[in-house]
């Protein structure tokens, strides 16, 4: 401000009249500089940048592969930060020649001392100089290594993320440090009020049996020692090669993205040697049906004034289909219309206070305390199921509402309820998409799978396509299969799977009749 005043004393018109003297004139109004046209740049003041409505070429994904096989995808977003991360696949389902945990390993011993950065904290305080954080996440068929940072220190990020997957140290001290960091969060899980995560690893472990997605995600405690350098050598040496990784970026130029990977990705030496995999698992997933129960005490999962009343917890799972397939979208509608939630859950039609969990089960039976629909799916597979709590005492009337709901998939569904299904998963598709690193995470796993990526204007195009005849083909299909069952707490009236099968065959849901003498 004060260069701008020095400026306007010394008498220095010549840009203003050029700007426009008449309307410097016209100027009344007050401020610091009284007279200059507001078409007139200030005097020692940045030029500002604005986001301009650019063509639609600009926010479509680029995808480049490198001459090794490495794809570089990058999606153009306004602003100041970017998102960068490598993409792998490789997850717990390929773990089938190995001791089960590795991917769980890897994501704890993520950006830990590499050939080039001696720790963690030294990781750290390079990403902190770019207002940079980072952060990895396995699941069952992807492990994630993603930073968000300034975009002006995208080199940095790059040759970072390339030491981090390429060339850890793995020492010693760190892989214990793991096992005892995966001993803490298995015992946490145990413990923990929410059995959503193990009802997942349950559900997924009946449907699959022993293979592929079916194989557990969670380091067994047995495991923990058993792993070591030389077997998660032998893992990555297989499954971290360049034809499997994606370079994904949000927020950055491709071209300059694309530059960074040929400097730090293209051509170089893992830590591991640059022997050629040999034992990669490319098993396509089976699908089996069946039941895994877990007998336990929840009386004491919560204590304190107001503890969470024991429960017993069901997962009814029938398989759907991949998210490569067609189907793929009306199972998703069907996702957002079946819904549901806790019984304790606030909000109003946006939280699903209007699906059919809410409507039918919740809102008739008060003494359920959650029921909610999830969607699994994978490259080669999917799995719709159905999370029930309640009393020990109820459980076989609660499992014959949810097989009963299950049923009524393929009954009539209304005008009204299909299109508030649609226009609910389309809301949340867009407004998840706001996020930078979820577009982040939504183009590396789209290129890593299909090599290209469907836009979200694409998507909802395909969601409002959807008509009720389609859901009532994939629920139809879906039906004819084996259903897959996990069952934790106090089972004792829980119904035999012969009997929640008869149910899923019948025409209303119900459980077969049981006659006792005694009572």
């Amino acid at each position: 401000m004060a260069v701008a005043a020095a400026w306007l004393r010394r008498g220095a018109w010549g840009p203003a009249r050029r700007c426009g003297l008449a309307a410097a004139r016209s100027y009344s109004g007050g401020g610091s500089y009284p007279g200059v046209p507001l078409t007139c740049p200030l005097p020692g003041v940045p030029k500002a940048v604005f986001a301009a409505a650019e063509g639609r070429e600009r926010f479509e994904t680029r995808v480049t592969v490198l001459e090794n096989g490495l794809r570089v995808a990058s999606q153009n977003k306004f602003g100041q930060f970017c998102t960068v991360g490598l993409l792998v696949s490789s997850g717990s389902r390929h773990e089938a020649k190995y001791p089960s945990g590795i991917a769980h390993f890897l994501e704890k011993l993520a950006f830990s001392s590499t050939a080039q950065f001696s720790s963690k904290d030294e990781i750290l305080l390079t990403l902190e100089k770019h207002g940079g954080i980072c952060d990895c996440q396995a699941s069952r068929d992807t492990i994630m290594y993603a930073v968000s940072a300034d975009a002006k220190g995208l080199d940095t990020v790059v040759n970072l993320l390339a030491d981090v997957t390429l060339r850890p140290r793995l020492s010693d001290e760190e892989i214990e440090m793991t096992r005892m960091a995966i001993r803490f969060e298995l015992e946490d899980l145990d413990m923990r009020p929410d059995p959503e995560p193990l009802l997942t690893e349950m559900i997924h472990a009946a449907a699959y049996r022993e293979n592929t997605v079916g194989l557990k995600r969670f380091c067994p405690v047995e495991n923990t020692d058993k792993i070591d350098r030389e077997v998660l050598h032998s893992y990555l040496r297989n499954y971290y090669t360049p034809d499997r990784m994606v370079l994904a970026g949000v927020g950055i130029e491709h071209e300059q993205l694309v530059a960074c990977a040929r400097s730090y990705l293209l051509g170089a030496e893992p830590v591991w040697g640059s022997a050629r995999s040999r034992d990669v698992d490319r098993s396509v997933a089976q699908y089996t049906g069946g039941i895994v129960k877990v007998e336990k005490d929840m009386s004491d999962v919560s204590p304190g004034p107001t503890p969470i009343p024991e429960l017993t917890h069901i997962m009814i799972g029938l398989e759907s289909c991949s998210f490569l397939e067609e189907d793929f979208i009306p199972f998703a509608v069907l996702n957002m219309m079946m819904g549901g939630g806790g019984s304790f859950s606030a909000g109003g039609p946006g939280k699903g206070m209007f699906t059919r969990l809410y409507l039918n089960v919740l809102n008739r039976h008060h003494w359920m305390y959650n029921a909610t629909s999830y969607h699994h799916s994978y490259e080669d597979t999917g799995l719709l199921c159905i999370h029930a709590s309640a009393d020990p005492k109820q459980v076989r009337e609660m499992v014959e509402i949810i097989t009963r709901e299950f049923i009524l998939m393929a009954g009539a569904i209304g005008e009204v309820e299909l299109e508030r299904a649609k226009t609910q998963l389309k809301s949340m598709l867009m407004m998840n998409l706001e996020s930078r690193p979820v577009i982040f995470e939504d183009v590396g796993r789209q290129v890593l799978a299909t090599n290209t990526r469907k836009l979200p204007h694409e998507l909802c195009a395909l969601i409002s396509k959807v008509k009720s005849t389609d859901i009532k083909r994939v629920v139809t299909k879906m039906l004819h299969k084996k259903p897959a069952v996990a069952a934790l707490g106090d089972l004792t009236d829980l119904p035999t799977y012969e009997h929640i099968q008869e149910a899923l065959c019948s025409k209303d849901g119900r459980l077969p009749r049981l006659y006792r003498l005694f009572r």
